[in-house]
């Protein structure tokens, strides 16, 4: 019998504010990635952006496990392109997660997909789901308190990964990383108790985010005015531009029409913070 397999995989929010490289949210939105065994090597990349060929990067990841040769592939992704969302880390996953399953491999899945990704973050909230820290090369999952939804607005104008690392300097000031340790303490607390005042004040950020401010100045500008908006507050999602807004789910509704008149130029969408991570069945 031909192997046959469906891997459905969220996006991600990395960093969370303070905690850079080491924190992230899974996202309801997914990407999903279809792999047949056919007897011809194919991909259909579901958009004109994406590569069609071994150079797509779900073909990349599954041949980190096993041979692409004879195999079909199928993307369907919700997931926008350089926006902060975890788009590579969705596919990375999803390759890998489907090699693993047609072939019983029994790899390490996330060691890997932190590998080809370069960090940890978005990997592990893309393959377990819920929220993730990550340090000393492992995972921990957590679920917050009920209630706590996001509401994103993606600006128009893309930020390379790339050129968003590459303006991180090697060392920073003692006081921005003391107050980043506080901040993200007090951020994992108040997700744990539900508590909204300690998420509000854990989300405060002094490394990445004014350090990168001149490659997305409308998110940060959108950043500061959360509060008058609505929310509890906002975080830069993983290299950005995408905003995340952190707000009570009784706060969505009015939340996305504030956003929706002062950002028009913006792409708003509600994202609920996805439980559920990597999921991958046969056909």
């Amino acid at each position: 019998m031909k192997r046959h397999r469906l891997v459905r995989v969220p996006a991600s929010s990395a960093n969370l504010g303070p905690g850079y490289d080491s924190m992230a949210a899974a996202l309801s939105i997914h990407l999903e990635l279809e792999v047949e065994e056919t007897g011809r090597f194919a991909v259909d990349a579901g958009s004109a952006d994406l590569p069609a060929d071994r150079s797509n990067l779900c073909v990349r990841a599954f041949e980190a496990l096993h041979s692409a040769d004879g195999i079909s592939f199928r993307v369907d992704s919700a997931i926008p392109v350089s926006a902060g969302l975890g788009s590579s880390a969705a596919a990375i996953v999803a390759g890998l997660v489907a090699a693993d399953h047609m072939f019983e491999l029994d790899a390490p899945i996330f060691e890997l997909a932190s590998e080809i990704e370069g960090h940890p973050d978005n990997v592990a909230a893309a393959l377990l789901g819920g929220f993730v820290i990550c340090a000393g090369g492992r995972a921990e999952r957590f679920d917050p308190a009920p209630g706590i939804e996001a509401v994103l607005a993606v600006p128009p104008r893309r930020v390379p990964t790339e050129e968003a690392r590459a303006v991180m300097p090697a060392e920073v000031p003692l006081g921005d990383a003391v107050h980043n340790v506080a901040h993200a303490a007090l951020l994992v607390l108040g997700l744990v108790r539900g508590d909204l005042d300690l998420v509000a004040r854990g989300l405060d950020d002094r490394l990445h985010q004014p350090r990168r401010e001149r490659l997305y100045p409308r998110s940060m500008e959108l950043l500061r005015s959360a509060r008058e908006l609505g929310a509890v507050g906002a975080s830069i999602s993983g290299a950005g531009p995408a905003v995340m807004f952190w707000c009570h789910w009784q706060q969505t509704g009015t939340l996305m029409e504030n956003l929706r008149d002062v950002a028009p130029d913006c792409d708003v969408q509600r994202a609920q913070l996805s439980p559920g991570g990597a999921d991958v069945r046969a056909l």
